[in-house]
Protein backbone atom coordinates (compact mmCIF):
# COMPACT_ATOMS: atom_id res chain seq x y z
CA UNK A 1 0.00 0.00 0.00
CA UNK A 2 0.95 3.61 -0.56
CA UNK A 3 0.13 6.36 1.95
CA UNK A 4 -0.39 10.08 1.38
CA UNK A 5 -0.78 12.72 4.08
CA UNK A 6 -2.39 16.08 3.32
CA UNK A 7 -2.66 19.23 5.45
CA UNK A 8 -4.91 22.27 5.01
CA UNK A 9 -5.74 25.54 6.75
CA UNK A 10 -9.38 26.48 6.38
CA UNK A 11 -10.94 29.94 6.37
CA UNK A 12 -12.88 30.61 9.59
CA UNK A 13 -16.53 29.69 9.29
CA UNK A 14 -16.01 27.47 6.25
CA UNK A 15 -15.08 24.27 8.07
CA UNK A 16 -18.41 22.56 7.27
CA UNK A 17 -18.06 23.41 3.59
CA UNK A 18 -14.55 21.97 3.53
CA UNK A 19 -15.60 18.80 5.38
CA UNK A 20 -18.52 18.19 3.00
CA UNK A 21 -16.33 18.71 -0.06
CA UNK A 22 -13.61 16.48 1.35
CA UNK A 23 -16.13 13.72 2.13
CA UNK A 24 -17.73 13.85 -1.33
CA UNK A 25 -14.39 14.07 -3.13
CA UNK A 26 -12.82 11.25 -1.15
CA UNK A 27 -15.87 9.05 -1.76
CA UNK A 28 -15.61 9.73 -5.51
CA UNK A 29 -11.89 8.91 -5.54
CA UNK A 30 -12.58 5.64 -3.73
CA UNK A 31 -15.55 4.75 -5.94
CA UNK A 32 -14.14 5.84 -9.32
CA UNK A 33 -10.35 5.80 -9.14
CA UNK A 34 -9.33 2.92 -6.90
CA UNK A 35 -8.27 4.84 -3.80
CA UNK A 36 -8.57 2.80 -0.60
CA UNK A 37 -10.08 5.59 1.48
CA UNK A 38 -8.96 8.26 3.88
CA UNK A 39 -9.44 9.63 7.39
CA UNK A 40 -9.85 13.33 8.10
CA UNK A 41 -8.54 14.83 11.34
CA UNK A 42 -8.60 18.32 12.88
CA UNK A 43 -6.02 19.62 15.35
CA UNK A 44 -6.81 21.78 18.37
CA UNK A 45 -5.42 24.72 16.37
CA UNK A 46 -7.98 24.10 13.59
CA UNK A 47 -5.58 22.61 11.03
CA UNK A 48 -7.02 19.71 9.06
CA UNK A 49 -5.00 16.74 7.92
CA UNK A 50 -5.93 13.52 6.17
CA UNK A 51 -4.28 10.18 5.74
CA UNK A 52 -5.16 8.41 2.48
CA UNK A 53 -4.17 5.01 1.15
CA UNK A 54 -3.73 3.68 -2.36
CA UNK A 55 -2.94 0.17 -3.54
CA UNK A 56 0.46 1.38 -4.77
CA UNK A 57 2.41 4.50 -5.77
CA UNK A 58 1.71 3.94 -9.46
CA UNK A 59 -2.07 4.07 -8.93
CA UNK A 60 -1.80 7.30 -6.94
CA UNK A 61 0.51 9.06 -9.40
CA UNK A 62 -1.47 7.95 -12.45
CA UNK A 63 -4.75 9.25 -11.02
CA UNK A 64 -3.25 12.43 -9.60
CA UNK A 65 -1.76 13.34 -12.96
CA UNK A 66 -4.79 12.37 -15.02
CA UNK A 67 -8.21 12.57 -13.43
CA UNK A 68 -8.19 12.80 -9.65
CA UNK A 69 -8.70 16.58 -9.44
CA UNK A 70 -11.74 16.22 -11.70
CA UNK A 71 -13.27 13.09 -10.15
CA UNK A 72 -15.99 15.21 -8.53
CA UNK A 73 -15.67 18.86 -9.64
CA UNK A 74 -18.49 20.05 -7.36
CA UNK A 75 -16.82 18.48 -4.32
CA UNK A 76 -13.45 19.94 -5.27
CA UNK A 77 -14.99 23.39 -5.59
CA UNK A 78 -16.55 23.09 -2.11
CA UNK A 79 -13.33 22.29 -0.34
CA UNK A 80 -11.03 24.55 -2.35
CA UNK A 81 -13.31 27.55 -1.74
CA UNK A 82 -12.90 26.92 1.99
CA UNK A 83 -9.07 27.00 1.94
CA UNK A 84 -7.36 29.89 3.68
CA UNK A 85 -4.66 31.59 1.63
CA UNK A 86 -2.00 29.71 -0.25
CA UNK A 87 -1.13 27.19 2.47
CA UNK A 88 -3.66 24.78 1.07
CA UNK A 89 -1.97 21.44 0.83
CA UNK A 90 1.20 19.73 1.95
CA UNK A 91 1.61 16.22 0.56
CA UNK A 92 3.84 13.58 2.12
CA UNK A 93 4.01 10.25 0.28
CA UNK A 94 5.52 6.91 1.15
CA UNK A 95 5.20 3.15 1.21
CA UNK A 96 3.61 1.53 4.27
CA UNK A 97 6.28 -0.15 6.40
CA UNK A 98 4.02 -1.53 9.15
CA UNK A 99 0.26 -1.34 9.76
CA UNK A 100 -1.30 -1.27 13.23
CA UNK A 101 -4.28 0.91 12.31
CA UNK A 102 -7.51 -0.84 13.29
CA UNK A 103 -10.27 -1.10 10.74
CA UNK A 104 -13.48 0.68 11.74
CA UNK A 105 -16.53 -1.49 12.15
Amino acid sequence: MFAVIYRWRIAPGLEGKFEEGWRLGTSAIKRDLGGLGSRLHKTAEGVYFAYAQWPDAESFHKNRAARMPYSDPAARQLYTEALAGSEAEVVIMGEVVDDLLAARS
